[in-house]
């Protein structure tokens, strides 16, 4: 190598607008969705900009560590995946995208301070996967997301869950998975604590009376476990019970 030159990052492969053409899809229920998962894509492809009209974008399983800010021209877009990637942080134009029900940020190198505060005017998100990235503690601006139903937190070094997560209206799972703060205990409540990876929570008049008062014993378990947030205080969830079932397992954690 050449005094004075840098060492080049990874290439990958080169997207045209013909291949990416070639793999656009019809949903099931008829939205139009550009795939481009694992294709070793660097660096996002421009070219796509001519077929912004897409509803669903997946670019999972590639080499990229940026989003760009033009993320905002895909205006349509309700489904949006960039799971296994290398992405440091996002775009503060990704607020722009108010059609956006999903989004999968799973397994990147993404912080607290990775997501900017327009994260919050997704007003539409109903599902968001942060799982498998270095989060050591959650933003203030997932507290606006009042549509939220999903949250994946697992695989990360969270040493709590803050108040305002659980003041979300709508949330009903809360995938914790292999955090700190599921093993820092060493009393009685252990085995409680390590059970608690996933959050469920159901409408009281949603359920039979055998299930409502499974749920009303979970929950109590959980308002006993006073370090199970940063604050001392219990969370709470009005309106809601929790159920934390093993039953409830998926084969998979969030796709």
């Amino acid at each position: 190598m050449g005094k004075g030159k840098k060492k080049a990052g990874p290439r990958g492969k080169k997207i045209t607008l013909k291949l990416a053409k070639n793999s656009l899809r019809m949903t099931a229920d008829g939205k139009r969705r550009l795939d481009l998962s694992n294709m070793g894509i660097a660096t996002f492809p421009k070219c796509i900009l001519k077929l912004a009209d897409v509803d669903e974008l997946d670019l999972s399983r590639n080499m990229l560590q940026k989003i760009p800010s033009y993320i905002e021209d895909f205006k349509n877009l309700r489904w949006l995946d960039f799971h296994s990637n290398q992405i440091e942080t996002l775009p503060e134009t990704i607020g722009q995208l108010e059609n956006l029900f999903y989004l999968n940020l799973c397994n990147n190198k993404l912080t607290a301070a990775s997501l900017p505060l327009q994260l919050g005017q997704l007003k539409k998100l109903r599902h968001l996967n942060l799982g498998m990235n270095g989060f050591e503690c959650l933003p203030s601006t997932l507290a606006a997301l009042k549509e939220l139903q999903e949250l994946g937190l697992f695989d990360n070094r969270l040493t709590g869950l803050p108040e305002n997560i659980a003041n979300l209206p709508k949330l009903m799972k809360v995938n914790v998975k292999r955090n700190p703060f599921l093993q820092t205990r060493g009393d009685e409540d252990t085995n409680t604590i390590q059970r608690l990876e996933c959050l469920y929570l159901v409408n009281e008049d949603s359920l039979c009376k055998p299930c409502f008062k499974k749920c009303k014993e979970e929950r109590e378990k959980l308002n006993r476990l006073k370090h199970f947030a940063p604050s001392a205080r219990k969370l709470t969830f009005p309106g809601l019970l929790t159920l934390n079932s093993t039953a409830q397992e998926t084969q998979e954690e969030w796709r």
